[in-house]
């Protein structure tokens, strides 16, 4: 059991049968009354954020999250993708639900990070940063400018991002998987 005065930016708690990771927290002391903890917490399986007030000294089960790195290695049936175990070499099929909004930046041969709890896959960390070659974007006009504006660009996974005017077909861009946006060519 973890008690509030032991909260930690990252640590897994358990609450109401739902993984919550501790995003931000704040102990508050007020001058009349007793204390208590004002926290941030993510759903680890459906990526919600949601504020809570906890009093002091309250105690939650810890909740265990295995991390296991693995390696994309193709897209099956229906909404079923591959993946294999780095460590064991054992192969798993993911659905898209489990996978969430991040499938449309999955590459053949990425590695990624699966989240499991009590053996249950809660949800796949995509990396922050991926580097994604532009198949479809409409040509720059003559006037536009680096700095002026964007246009929509169609990556080699099918995502759509918005980039600058210079960049074209063929090129290769860095993009924030968290903000959908585009970073820089490479």
């Amino acid at each position: 059991m973890i008690s509030t005065n032991e909260f930690k930016t990252g640590l897994t708690i358990e609450i109401d049968g739902s993984v919550y990771a501790i995003i931000e927290f704040l102990h508050v002391k007020p001058g009349k009354g007793s204390a208590f903890v004002r926290s941030k917490l993510k759903n680890v399986e459906t990526g919600n954020v949601m504020e809570k007030t906890f009093r002091a000294g309250e105690k939650f089960p810890r909740a265990i999250v295995e991390r296991r790195d693995m390696q994309y290695l193709y897209k099956g049936a229906e909404n079923e993708y591959m993946f294999m175990d780095n460590d064991s070499y054992d192969q798993f099929t993911i659905t898209a639900e489990d996978i969430g909004s991040g499938i449309k930046y999955l590459k053949e041969n990425m590695s990624i990070t699966i989240l499991k709890y009590q053996g249950k896959i809660i949800g796949v960390d995509i990396p922050n940063f991926v580097e994604l070659e532009v198949t479809d974007t409409p040509p720059g006009e003559k006037g536009d400018t680096a700095s002026g504006g964007t246009k929509t660009a169609v990556l080699e996974t099918g995502a759509s991002v918005q980039v600058p005017f210079f960049v074209k077909n063929g090129d290769v861009i860095r993009v924030d998987t968290r903000t959908n946006s585009y970073l820089d060519r490479v």
